[in-house]
This record gives structure tokens, sequence and C-alpha cells, in this order.
């Protein structure tokens, strides 16, 4: 998709930013969560796909925002196909297939794409370039699983992101915590085994010290 042409003046970048959130979904699947940051940006975009008027722009290039804006762009199937052009995931370089779902409520809620990927997920690339086509200085803060962060923009539209340590180790992992367990359970087995055995020690030494007295 190429760009939407409005003139930069009309969109408002300056705000705040966009957020996404990335995360793992089973062993094949990514979920990308994207979040307005500005109600006005709906506007925005509503225009700019051809989902509200063009006479909602204000002869100074401004919008005003109305909540039925969102209820719109939610509903427009040219919405969800714009998701999956602006946000995509790639693993190994082989794209993930995307599927959106749309909050009731837009402004909270925001919207998803579920993307499936051909393998086990571990690292994928995930890009981002939602609202860059109505202005270049449009930000998204991103969020991802243990802590990852990063900053899209229009100059940095993609990043990797460790979604899981990988089939591969996940039995290890597994394996390991069995280990642990297993070697803890077997201290203590060993701890008391080393308790009882002192206590009939003592014991012996105890009867055969009476047994010398008498």
């Amino acid at each position: 998709m190429g760009g939407l042409a409005p003139a930069p003046v009309s969109a408002h970048p300056f705000g705040a930013p966009q957020q996404i959130k990335v995360a793992g979904e089973g062993d094949h699947a990514v979920r990308v969560r994207w979040l307005v940051g500005g109600t006005d940006d709906l506007t925005q975009l509503g225009i700019a796909l051809g989902v509200l008027p063009q006479d909602r722009v204000l002869l100074d290039g401004a919008v005003i925002y109305e909540p039925a804006d969102a209820v719109a762009l939610a509903e427009a199937p040219a919405f969800a196909k714009y998701l999956t052009e602006r946000i995509a995931v790639k693993q190994g370089g082989r794209s993930c297939k995307g599927e959106v779902t749309v909050a009731d409520d837009l402004v909270a809620g925001g919207a998803e794409v579920l993307f499936t990927c051909p393998e086990p997920v571990s690292t994928v690339t995930v890009t981002s370039r939602m609202l860059t086509d109505l202005h270049e200085a449009y930000r998204t803060l991103a969020r991802g699983p243990r802590g990852q962060k990063a900053v899209y923009d229009a100059a940095h539209e993609s990043a990797d992101w460790t979604i899981s340590d990988g089939p591969s180790s996940r039995p290890a992992a597994t394996r390991t915590v069995a280990a642990t367990s297993s070697s803890s359970s077997a201290l203590q087995l060993s701890v008391v085994g080393g308790v009882l055995l002192a206590l009939v020690a003592a014991g012996a030494f105890w009867h055969h010290r009476r047994g010398r007295k008498a």
C-alpha cells in the first residue's frame, strides 16, 4: 500500500505516541496489539482511508475527533487491510500470515494482528509503519516479553524480538527443572537418612553405656 497522500500539515504526530505490544501466542503465533496515541489520529486515518469524508478536515488542516469516527474505522475493511499492510512479522525472512481483531472500543482496546508463523517461534522480526504514511514524524513505542523495548519511526521500521527461548531449549529447561527437583528430593532424603542413622547410632551408644554401668 502506497502513501495515503494527505498533506503533512493535516496530521498530528507530535502528541502522545502510538503503542504496540508484542507477545507470543502458543508455539507458532505472535500477537501484535496496536493502540493509537491521540484520538484525532483515528480521524485522520479514517479520512485518509476514505472511511470518513474529506470535509472533516478544517481549513487550517486540523480535525476534531468524534466518537463515531472510531466506530466507523473499526468496522471498515479498509482499516483491517491497512493494519496487515503496515504491521508485519517475519520468521527467518519468511512472512507470517496475519489476522486482524479490532476491539469494540477502538480507543481503549486498540486492534490486534495475530500472526501465524511456519515454524515454532523463538525470534522474529516485527515491522511497524503505522501512520508514518500520514506523517514521517509519527513514532510508536513498543514493548515485548521480558522487558524488551523498541521505538519505531520512519527511519526505524523493523526490530527483532525474542518471543521464547526456542523449541529446542524448552525441553532442556523442563529437564533441568525436573533434575533440580529430583536432586533436591535426593538431598532431602539423604539428610533425613543421615539424621536417622545418627539417632540410631546415638541410641546404640547410650544403650551400650547403660549396659556397662549395669
